[in-house]
């Protein structure tokens, strides 16, 4: 069983795409790495996807889901983080209502960095593809406020990577990823 945490490498065509999307992939890595400096195993396999070609149609994320669509019953939530990496407040969550009860639940682990909010629709291009399949999906959830100040510009470079914000980004990412990948039973569909 799968506990799939993702980001996407390409960027548009000018810029670094730092936040579009590089925070992503990076918050998804950092995840993974954290889990595993602190010796924590999971009962579920936690899984990073860098995903390839989302800004040229998502022909990765179709790749991928072409070549594991047959094991859809074995994943238990995929996570996109691709609307950069400010300040986040929660998690964008598509699934049922028992399912977002859950996760919930799980959020309130995050009260002490005030991070709880549980939004509806989960969004993600790389994701797409199996929510619409039923599987539970979720995405980072933070402030947009100065997101389109450089997005697909010149301007999507690392200086606009703030290390606190992307450290609290990795924090919901960790946290929400390994306790889901810990739980007893996969998230209900």
């Amino acid at each position: 069983q799968i506990v799939l945490v993702s980001g996407h490498l390409d960027s548009w065509d000018v810029g670094q795409g730092a936040m579009d999307d590089g925070g992503g992939a990076f918050i998804s890595w950092e995840a993974l790495s954290l889990i595993k400096d602190l010796g924590l195993r999971p009962k579920r396999t936690l899984r990073l996807v860098l995903w390839t070609a989302e800004e040229q149609g998502g022909i990765g994320a179709e790749q991928y889901y072409q070549l594991h669509k047959e094991n859809i019953s074995n994943f238990d939530i995929v996570m996109e983080s691709d609307e950069g990496t400010f300040k986040p407040s929660g998690l964008g969550f598509t699934g049922n209502a028992k399912a977002r009860d859950i996760v919930k639940e799980i959020m309130t682990l995050l009260q002490p960095i005030n991070i709880t909010d549980v939004y509806d629709n989960a969004d993600g291009t790389d994701i797409d593809y199996w929510m619409r399949e039923g599987v539970p999906g979720a995405s980072l959830r933070d402030d947009l406020s100065k997101y389109f100040w450089f997005h697909h510009s010149q301007g999507d470079t690392m200086t606009v990577q703030d290390p606190n914000q992307m450290n609290l980004c990795a924090a919901v990412w960790t946290v929400v990823s390994y306790v889901i990948a810990d739980m007893e039973e996969m998230l209900p569909r």
